[in-house]
């Protein structure tokens, strides 16, 4: 005989599942630091050294590269703007690399190349809010920070390169601003390499030409960028395209591949044609919708969100949806400084999990059981990045990915669903944020102004506070049904003294069932609620919406004192079918359930763990000969049975 067991836990379920609970994205984000550290395991120093008193108004960019060899040569024109009378300007450049001349106006100009500091000196001042322009003409081989930043590699034995520039490398190799202030208004990227490989860039493609045993690709992008989204991949890429419907119109989604993995993607990116779907119902249309989205195949296992051209090493269902959400939360709006990093990837972490909501709601529950494991994983940490220049502190997947999201989660909570998406899609379609910068005090803003909340306490507690509450519930009732209820609360870390939230609990009876909000302020709060049935279990949180860990939910007595250490309830009898056996045990155990006939012969036995709380364990009895049985339960310092009769 088999019989399943389905484990009711009063404690709160990301205790209960976090062993069980993989997480598709901590892989992801674990490849990402592992590759940081293993090119340059100490922080910089001087990062985003270059100046701001310009405005990149454009970039002509022509870059010559062979996929078999870590080399680059480079011309770049930079059409800028100065913000003031300057007779000097900043960029940032990789020491490894030389800086062969700069033109100015036909000329050559001066420069210092200082560390990883480009510094070019004009004849005479440049007046303010004139625009203007150089072109540097460079080469060398490309060191590789940050994820990778210029990589040159194999696919079955055939050369690939790309690069990746977040989000310290786009110096790495080529002179640019990398600072989060100003992004490059425009534009246009020609890259010449040998025959047989096609680039991949961002923009919408204007052709490639083929003439002396090189191709030259053109790609053109109009939206404005940030220097570290610009990007290149080369390889022998098959491609092949898909026209997302939305309304009246489509997007066009592009796709370079690995040839050997042609089949495979065909297979598994039409998939993120829902969750574009979703994303532009939810946020607005497509940002980039005038040219394309697509996907470049690279050579590791996470996703990177290059503007208009993700590339990714594989075609998994999170890992679309996740670089595809950056598209509104990362690339149209992008965080304004990396301290506030959680705007790019708490968002697009969290809009992976609308699409289960949406898409695959029967992944909703395990995605935020993950989450909130993960968060809780250690006592400390805020979603603020207190340190940036450690990129695995930026990119931490516990702060800045899982707990970034359930803060948005949270946030979704507190407001209400209507205020929350309301709020989200007027910050993403801000004026004054799209297609820009933004902080952290930007879309707390929009979120007060949608839900008429003051929201200062809950930023306070949950982006620059530290750790997580656990909660300690405990209910009784009255003959009459009335429910008392006492929650008290231990935060995990003393930056925060009290985490005030609503807080969910369900009570039931295994038939009715209700859900009380309690607008918890302080710990020992009581709270009492007149019921219409008699409930037998509490369930805190039950549908996940608060990060916390190390719960405790116990019932007692109406006269305060504690409940019997075990109970158990038998459930329909007599039978036919299913027997369904209601546990409540005080403490998480092993314990032996026993099946035995009137004649006293043991007919079924299993060893169970019981978690702290209310336990349903359906036992199937539809092939057991009609009559009378006895149920024995026995756990370490207890036991119990029950008689049943099955027809």
């Amino acid at each position: 005989m088999k019989s399943t067991l389905l484990l009711w836990a009063l404690l709160a379920f990301p205790l209960s599942l976090e062993a069980q609970v993989s997480d598709p994205l901590d892989p992801i984000v674990e490849s990402e630091k592992t590759h940081w550290l293993r090119h340059h395991a100490q922080p910089r120093s001087g990062l985003n050294s270059a100046d701001n008193r310009s405005d990149i108004r454009y970039c002509r960019v022509h870059w010559t590269v062979d996929p078999a060899v870590r080399y680059i040569q480079g011309e770049i024109t930079t059409i800028f703007e100065p913000a003031e009378t300057l007779s000097s300007l900043d960029f940032d450049f990789s020491e490894a690399l030389t800086m062969d001349s700069i033109m100015y106006h036909g000329a050559p100009l001066s420069f210092a190349h200082n560390g990883d500091l480009l510094t070019v000196e004009f004849n005479q001042a440049l007046p303010a809010l004139l625009p203007d322009s150089i072109t540097f003409f460079y080469q060398g081989e490309p060191t590789s920070t940050g994820f990778g930043s210029f990589e040159v590699n194999q696919h079955s034995g055939t050369p690939v390169l790309w690069t990746l520039s977040e989000p310290y490398g786009a110096m790495e190799w080529w002179p640019c601003k990398q600072s989060l202030t100003d992004k490059i208004d425009s534009i246009d990227i020609f890259i010449t390499v040998p025959e047989g490989n096609h680039p991949a860039s961002n923009g919408l493609l204007q052709g490639e030409v083929t003439a002396g045993g090189f191709t030259t690709a053109h790609w053109k992008h109009r939206y404005p960028i940030a220097a570290y989204l610009v990007c290149m991949a080369v390889t022998d890429y098959a491609t092949f395209n898909i026209e997302v419907p939305y309304g009246n119109d489509t997007t066009l989604m592009v796709n370079y591949i690995y040839p050997e993995n042609l089949a495979v993607a065909q297979s598994m990116i039409p998939a993120n044609a829902a969750h574009m779907q979703l994303y532009n119902e939810l946020f607005g249309l497509y940002p980039f919708q005038d040219e394309k989205y697509g996907h470049a195949q690279f050579g590791w296992g996470g996703g990177m969100e290059h503007q208009t051209m993700t590339f990714v090493g594989n075609f998994g269902y999170e890992l679309l949806a996740h670089e595809l959400a950056h598209h509104w939360f990362g690339d149209k709006v992008t965080c304004g400084s990396w301290e506030d990093i959680w705007l790019n990837e708490g968002f697009a972490t969290y809009l992976s999990g609308l699409c289960y909501e949406n898409l695959a709601p029967q992944q909703w529950y395990n995605f935020k059981s993950a989450r909130i494991s993960s968060a809780t994983s250690q006592p400390d940490g805020s979603v603020w990045v207190n340190d940036t220049t450690s990129v695995g502190r930026i990119f931490s997947g516990r702060l800045s990915y899982a707990k970034g999201a359930m803060l948005l989660h949270m946030l979704r909570w507190v407001s209400g669903d209507s205020a929350f998406f309301a709020g989200v899609r007027n910050y993403v379609d801000d004026p004054a944020l799209a297609y820009r910068y933004a902080r952290t005090a930007d879309l707390k803003a929009h979120l007060e102004a949608s839900s008429g909340k003051n929201l200062d306490e809950f930023f306070a507690d949950w982006f620059y506070g530290q750790g997580y509450p656990s909660y300690d519930v405990s209910w009784s009732k009255s003959p009459a049904a009335l429910v008392t209820i006492k929650l008290e609360q231990t935060p995990s870390h003393p930056s925060v003294s009290f985490f005030e939230m609503p807080v969910p609990v369900r009570l039931t009876d295994g038939v009715h069932d209700t859900t009380l909000v309690l607008p918890h302020t302080y710990s020992g709060q009581v709270f009492t609620a007149q019921l219409d049935f008699s409930p037998t279990e509490l369930v805190f949180d039950p549908d996940l919406w608060l990060v916390s860990r190390n719960n405790l939910v116990q019932e007692v007595s109406d006269t305060g004192g504690p409940l019997p250490q075990f109970t158990l309830d038998v459930a329909p009898n007599p039978t036919a079918d299913d027997l369904h056996l209601r546990l409540r045990t005080l403490y998480g155990e092993q314990a032996r359930i026993s099946l035995w006939s009137a004649d006293g012969k043991l007919v079924l036995q299993q060893d169970e763990h019981l978690s702290p709380g209310v336990n349903l364990i359906t036992l199937s009895t539809a092939h057991f000969s009609a009559g009378n049985y006895v149920v024995r339960i026995e756990g370490k310092d207890w036991h119990g049975e029950r008689k049943v009769v099955i027809h």
